[in-house]
């Protein structure tokens, strides 16, 4: 319990002396003793006197409600302020200019990418502080920007301020939220900064004030026991009671010590820069009006008040670079960032359309504001009204003491509300007549009445509609609670205007204009790019494929077309919602000016950092080039790739590597004259790099066969590159020669592996896999080796004949105890780890085996046809194969002219010298023609 401020007024006559005295009596009648209760109802009492006693007028206020919103515009018409300091983050003050040009609402924010000083896990750094028209902060903004000679100072810690005071050492998603409910907030994992958090910290309190209220949630209480009432409300009374919750919550707080010192020093820093300005203007405080939550207006540290000590230090900001904007928000956003209820921000917009129609208080706009009505005159200012002379009077004990009343237009309003929930509801397929919309009308006058409310709210309208209409199922999209949602104003979205963009956001608008789209609007559109008959086109779609790199999921999702290296679609089909994802779309222009510049910024930070691994490095590469076109940026990437390769020690990043340089090589050898000088030295030290890891990891059981298997296919497939850059193939046979896996599959890899380097013939092979097959021992096992061939085909795909006779041999021969569940194991190795691997199967096994049905039974696989003995009779040919050439002079004069002989067929005696001059000076190649062109 918070210790007795020495600061507070002693007692005495005063305003709230009768109040006082009848809390001293309560407190003598309902406790053992007046000392515990006493102390805090007399606190509160004189926290309340404090703060009306102030010679700054005090204005407190609550977030996003509407009766706080209503007595700030009577207030500021009748006082017309020349300064109004208000409880919002200093450095954001350049903002509120822009909210002309924005449909409300939508939520100030400072951002930072890169932070100093902050830990390297918190980034990226956010802070939002949302903005509606029923909120107090948007009446006083709108008051001081338009009103003449006005000076609004945003006195709250700044951004800055807001992350050094805060210790803990990560803030982590809520694990029960799903990450797209969380993105559908518009605000991210952002730190809320609003004016007037009013609710208990207690938690026994809110339980407490809920279950005696009968109400469900802490938006039902406020609504009804502190809204409603308040509505119609004088301007002392407000003060007095908004100043009377805080201080009751305040008192009634848990002794949070990092809390409540988070709280003191946001008080004293805000008094401190109030004073400050003070002085540096010379400001009479009775011009002035501080704007607060009720929370901190009900403030007892030593540095409250204009007469307050100065004894408060601000800390410097650390180097952390901060860029501000305007996001878009919405009410379901400010619901789920708040802890409000849901729906809680609609209703509070429909109470305030009604406040400001019953009161006929004329509430401030900002001239040219979107999504607000122009008004008919021009009215001019009302005269400033003097507060009344001497002490204020107390309207706390008549507000405590006075009881409800029946308003009679709540029930022609719930009437209407009844109606129209009805048709709604009939829209929507359910089947809901005239005496639903009457049993909706008077359930929700009986909840009410059992709730011991007077008049029914919107929230008990919600539970009879949903009691009355909503039955057994929902027929369609929408249940009847939504339905109800959308009535009272539903999730009203903001929107940032093209002129409070920043200069990314207004670019990519600028250079997307030749599509001829309402990108700014919600939803999605179609954009169908025909960039052939329109080459003025092709500029947009480079914008798109940013956009598609860069943006969540949906913001730009291709339809029709693909990017990839060295390639161009001449058509392309997007499905665009840029409008529905503004607030990322801003959020890239805090990180650079042009879509170039961020992706740039983010491959080179993906490639740096310390994590990054050579596939990493290299992805970043095919971005640059894909995106970019950047030579200069993925020659620099591709010199760091050979950096991150050098230091590697594990191959877990094999297959990408692989199949990353494949389509590296591939672009290169097509589109450029000659090979970059970086991937050349990728190759060559990659060749190295694998040919010493290649022993252990064939032996080591962390490593999976497709990561050895990729690193077979990056040695095989990059040998000739590699030993015309100069590396000895030596390397790469005593690396196979001292590899021994015990694994089975690891085995049948190195046996292809040595079937491609000549060191074990086919013949032996298909031996070995007979021996296997016939060794009863070995069979269960004999499906793993079959994994290990079809893993083999990623770097010996000649092998692909072999793989299917073995393959088949399993299938005719194993029992089908072995087989059956060996079945799925191979199904799911072909799906996840052979997708490129499947179709060269499927075209070796369609070669191999007959194309109809009523063949198959006559068919007998190649690899069991008896062997046919060689019974062509064959000619005495003379010495270099002169007979077979004879035979074919066509294919003679063509190998004559490869080989630069012009004259093979000089006149000579066949049979005397031999042949003619070109078999005899090539009797190689003569006698390795004739093995070959020579029937079998």
């Amino acid at each position: 319990m918070p210790h007795p401020d020495p600061t507070t007024p002693a007692d005495g006559p005063g305003p709230f002396a009768a109040l006082r005295g009848q809390l001293h009596q309560a407190a003598n009648e309902f406790a053992d003793g007046p000392d515990a209760l006493e102390g805090i109802l007399r606190g509160i009492v004189d926290d309340v006197d404090r703060a009306v006693a102030e010679p700054l007028e005090i204005f407190p206020v609550c977030h996003h409600s509407p009766a706080s919103a209503l007595a700030m515009a009577r207030r500021l018409r009748e006082k017309q302020p020349k300064v109004v300091y208000l409880e919002l983050c200093e450095d954001m003050a350049p903002l509120l200019t822009e909210l002309r040009n924005c449909r409300l609402p939508v939520a100030l924010q400072a951002f930072a990418s890169e932070v100093e000083g902050f830990p390297a896990d918190w980034s990226p750094l956010s802070v939002v502080a949302p903005v509606t028209e029923a909120s107090a902060e948007y009446q006083a903004i709108a008051y001081a920007l338009d009103a003449p000679g006005v000076e609004l100072v945003l006195v709250d810690r700044s951004s800055d301020h807001v992350f050094q005071w805060d210790t803990r050492e990560e803030r982590p998603a809520d694990p029960d939220t799903p990450a797209a409910e969380q993105e559908a907030t518009l605000h991210g994992d952002a730190v809320g900064v609003e004016i007037g958090d009013l609710r208990p910290r207690f938690a026994e309190l809110e339980e407490h004030l809920l279950r005696h209220g009968r109400v469900r949630h802490w938006s039902e209480w406020w609504h009804q026991y502190v809204e409603v009432p308040l509505g119609d409300g004088d301007h002392d009374t407000y003060r007095q009671v908004m100043l009377l919750i805080g201080s009751l919550f305040r008192r009634l707080a848990p002794g949070d010590p990092h809390r409540l010192r988070v709280d003191e020093d946001r008080e004293r820093y805000m008094w401190t820069r109030i004073r400050e300005h003070l002085t540096a203007t010379g400001t009479d405080p009775a011009d002035c009006l501080y704007v607060c939550g009720a929370f901190h207006a009900a403030s007892r540290v030593a540095e409250f008040g204009v007469g307050g000590s100065d004894t408060f230090t601000i800390s410097p900001p650390t180097g952390t670079k901060w860029r501000h904007g305007l996001i878009p928000s919405s009410h379901g956003a400010i619901e789920a960032q708040f802890g409000l209820a849901g729906g809680s921000v609609s209703i509070a917009a429909t109470q305030w359309a009604k406040n400001v129609r019953r009161s006929g208080v004329r509430p401030f706009r900002l001239e040219g504001q979107a999504g607000t009505r122009k008004p008919r005159k021009k009215t001019p200012p009302l005269p400033a009204t003097p507060g009344p002379a001497g002490e204020p009077a107390d309207r706390l004990s008549g507000f405590l003491q006075r009881p409800p009343v029946l308003d009679r237009l709540d029930e022609a309003e719930l009437l209407g509300w009844s109606v129209d929930i009805v048709r709604a509801a009939r829209r929507n397929g359910y089947l809901a007549s005239t005496a639903d919309a009457i049993a909706v009308f008077e359930t929700s006058i009986l909840l009410a009445g059992m709730r011991d409310r007077a008049k029914p709210t919107p929230y008990d309208f919600l539970d009879a509609a949903v009691t009355c209409i909503e039955k057994d199922a929902v027929p369609g999209r929408r249940d009847v609670r939504r339905l109800v949602e959308i009535m009272m104003g539903g999730d009203r979205v903001g929107q940032v205007g093209y002129e409070a963009l920043p200069p990314l956001a207004r670019d990519v608008h600028d250079r997307l204009a030749p599509l001829e789209l309402p990108l700014q609007q919600r939803g999605v559109r179609r954009a169908l790019l025909d960039i052939a008959s329109r080459p003025e086109l092709a500029a947009c779609s480079d914008v798109l494929w940013m956009l598609h790199r860069l943006l969540p999921h949906g913001a730009a999702r291709p339809i029709m077309g693909e990017r990839r290296l060295g390639e161009r679609s001449i058509q392309e089909s997007w499905d665009l919602a840029l409008g529905t994802h503004q607030r990322a779309l801003i959020e890239l222009g805090y990180e650079g000016v042009t879509l170039e510049q961020v992706l740039e910024q983010r491959l080179r930070r993906t490639a740096y950092d310390p994590q990054a691994t050579t596939a990493t490095v290299l992805e970043a590469v095919e971005d640059a080039t894909r995106y970019l076109r950047s030579r200069r940026l993925a020659d620099e990437l591709g010199g760091h790739a050979l950096d991150v390769l050098a230091r590697e020690r594990t191959v877990d990043g094999a297959p990408e590597v692989l199949h990353r340089v494949r389509r590296l090589l591939a672009h290169y050898r097509t589109g450029e004259p000659a090979l970059p000088p970086w991937i050349e030295s990728f190759v060559r030290t990659g060749y190295a790099h694998y040919c010493t890891l290649l022993p252990t990891a064939f032996n080591d059981e962390d490593a999976t066969v497709r990561q050895v298997a990729a690193m077979l296919g990056f040695l095989f497939g990059m040998e000739s590159l590699a030993l015309s850059l100069g590396c000895d193939r030596t390397q790469l046979e005593l690396a196979v020669a001292q590899s021994h896996p015990e694994d089975p599959s690891k085995t049948a890899l190195l046996w292809a592996a040595r079937t491609h380097l000549g060191t074990l013939p086919r013949a032996e092979l298909r031996g070995r896999c007979a021996e296997l097959l016939a060794n009863p021992l070995v069979v269960p096992a004999y499906p793993r080796y079959l994994s290990g061939f079809l893993h083999a085909l990623e770097p010996v795909p000649a092998l692909a004949d072999f793989v299917v006779e073995a393959v088949s041999n399993a299938f005719a021969r194993l029992p089908d105890t072995v087989l059956l569940p060996w079945l799925p194991t191979l199904i799911t190795t072909l799906r996840a780890d052979g997708g490129d691997l499947a179709p060269l199967l499927i075209r070796e096994a369609g070669r191999v085996f007959p194309g109809r049905l009523p063949a198959l039974d006559a068919w007998t696989p190649p690899w069991d046809r008896p062997a046919q003995p060689d019974t062509t009779p064959r000619a005495t040919a003379a010495p270099g194969g002169v007979t077979l050439l004879a035979d074919h002079p066509g294919t003679c004069d063509a190998l004559a002219a490869l080989l630069g002989c012009d004259d093979p067929w000089q006149s000579a005696p066949a049979a005397a010298d031999g042949g003619t001059p070109l078999l005899a000076a090539h009797p190689a190649t003569a006698l390795a023609l004739e093995e070959l062109l020579a029937p079998s």
